[in-house]
């Protein structure tokens, strides 16, 4: 009697195993039917499709979140190499201004040189953006490889419960369809997917919460940094206008009072082959005419 009982309960037991594993590979296949449907676009229930409005809403203002995050880091990087490229070419700039204005010994040379102390003192200024700059990029870069990662995590898991949820109401959908209540052996497999759908949505439901929460916490999060950190960049542009603007001025009234230089196009010679153009510079204290050659091809001048 004793082996009798044992060889009957090793019979369920592989029964039970079989029978789980049977629906298993049935869940499977909705899931899967569910991540085809999904991938391939197709048309899905408009009232389950409705149910989740609020959470693509706030999955699309993730995305959006994720993607300007780029963009702004992108862009920071950009604006830091184009500062240091403006900065470089305003110092060379005033360097010229002022060894121009070293070997002229008017007053144009004096402003030469005044001018060229302004540009090479506005480029060392100009520099001091980048410090505030190079912490927003890190911020960013910090916000972007924590926070945003943290939740596209999280994102990632409730995409995978809502593909088993919605497969798992596949499955009942298909179960319901061949229903028939007199049959206890089909009553019994829809309870087994009902109790599926249940645990599914269960589990789909906490995720969804999560989601919600965190895009919530990650906008207020972002606009805080953008808060603090664009409040500190404007301190210190804002430093930097004020002292160039003061240097420029001051350069702008200590030479008030001199007569300016004027510029006047005398004439415009045209040959059959070369052409010259000859420019007329007057200074206040003496004439000096400048003359600047452009050789033109005759078939490529217009008369």
């Amino acid at each position: 009697m004793s082996g009798h009982k044992c060889y009957s309960w090793d019979l369920q037991d592989r029964y039970t195993q079989d029978k789980s594993v049977v629906n298993k590979m049935q869940q499977k296949y909705w899931e899967t039917k569910q991540a085809f449907i999904k991938a391939t676009g197709k048309k899905e229930d408009e009232h389950v499709v409705a149910s989740d409005a609020d959470l693509d809403a706030k999955l699309e203002l993730f995305h959006s979140i994720q993607r300007t995050c780029l963009d702004l880091s992108k862009a920071i990087v950009l604006y830091q190499k184009r500062i240091c490229f403006l900065s470089q070419e305003e110092n060379e700039l005033g360097k010229f201004l002022r060894s121009q204005g070293f070997q002229d010994k008017t007053r144009a040379g004096k402003m030469m040189q005044a001018t060229g102390k302004a540009l090479c003192f506005s480029s060392q200024q100009r520099l001091a953006l980048r410090n505030p700059l190079c912490r927003f990029h890190q911020e960013v870069e910090t916000f972007r490889h924590r926070a945003i990662s943290d939740t596209w995590l999280t994102v990632n898991r409730m995409e995978q419960c809502r593909t088993e949820y919605r497969g798992a109401l596949l499955w009942m959908k298909d179960v319901s369809q061949e229903l028939d209540p007199d049959l206890y052996k089909q009553m019994e497999k829809f309870r087994k997917v009902q109790t599926q759908v249940r645990l599914a949505k269960k589990n789909f439901d906490k995720l969804k919460m999560d989601v919600c929460q965190k895009v919530d916490l990650l906008g207020a999060s972002r606009c805080n940094l953008l808060s603090h950190m664009l409040a500190t960049y404007q301190t210190t542009l804002l430093h930097f206008w004020e002292k160039t603007s003061h240097t420029m001025a001051a350069i702008h009234e200590s030479f008030k009072g001199y007569q300016p230089y004027e510029f006047t196009t005398l004439k415009l010679k045209k040959k059959k082959k070369k052409s010259s153009l000859e420019v007329k510079c007057l200074f206040p204290e003496k004439s000096t005419i400048l003359f600047v050659s452009v050789m033109v091809s005759s078939s490529l001048w217009h008369p």
